[in-house]
């Protein structure tokens, strides 16, 4: 006599997997709100005053471009120096906090024109930026180099002789140095890289 019973290794099997297939169409689900979201966010900036007044004035994203790309240059270039004085290849003779205080700032104060031209180029082309996997990135790999950035200052502070070319312990120092050059490179590069995911 024939039964239509599955088996029951089958049927448990098949139970396993359903939670797996709903949860993969919550996940596919919650994609395309999300996608749908930035799709309704870029289309509202874009229908915005300004956004339009920025899109039919030919010298203004050129313009904020070229303010932006010195202002990361500087970022970049100070960071830079404290890395190369964390290794010991640039001013070695120098305390660090001597070293940190002459570039420091000239990290934390141009990330504000960097924030006012990004905000200015985000809001001429909402879709080019927000959507784009490169912008992205560069948001993600820029704060975890802000974060970076913050625990140098944090540990120079909390011991004065953190980075000192003289004391043996020099490996914290070098890899806070070797991920920040990491980073801020990621961030470079990642930047460039927008203008070909548009």
């Amino acid at each position: 006599m024939a039964t239509n019973r599955r088996p029951a290794v089958d049927l448990a099997c098949s139970l396993k997997a359903r939670p797996l297939r709903i949860e993969s169409w919550r996940r596919v689900q919650g994609s395309a709100t999300v996608t749908k979201s930035l799709n309704e966010i870029c289309a509202w900036i874009d229908a915005t005053a300004l956004s339009q007044a920025i899109q039919v004035t030919n010298w203004v994203v050129p313009t904020v471009q070229t303010i932006h790309i010195l202002a990361i240059a500087v970022v970049v270039s100070s960071v830079l120096m404290i890395d190369l004085r964390l290794i010991g290849l640039f001013w070695a003779d120098r305390p660090l906090n001597q070293v940190s205080s002459r570039f420091l700032p000239l990290v934390w104060w141009p990330l504000l024109v960097l924030l006012a031209t990004g905000a200015i180029m985000i809001i001429a082309e909402p879709a080019r930026s927000l959507k784009n996997p490169a912008f992205q990135l560069k948001m993600s790999v820029l704060l975890a180099a802000l974060v970076v950035t913050g625990l140098f200052q944090y540990l120079q502070r909390r011991n004065a002789a953190f980075g000192d070319l003289r004391s043996g312990s020099r490996a914290a120092a070098a890899a806070v140095a070797i991920v920040s050059i990491l980073l801020w490179s990621a961030i470079v590069f990642a930047g460039r890289w927008i203008a070909y995911y548009a």
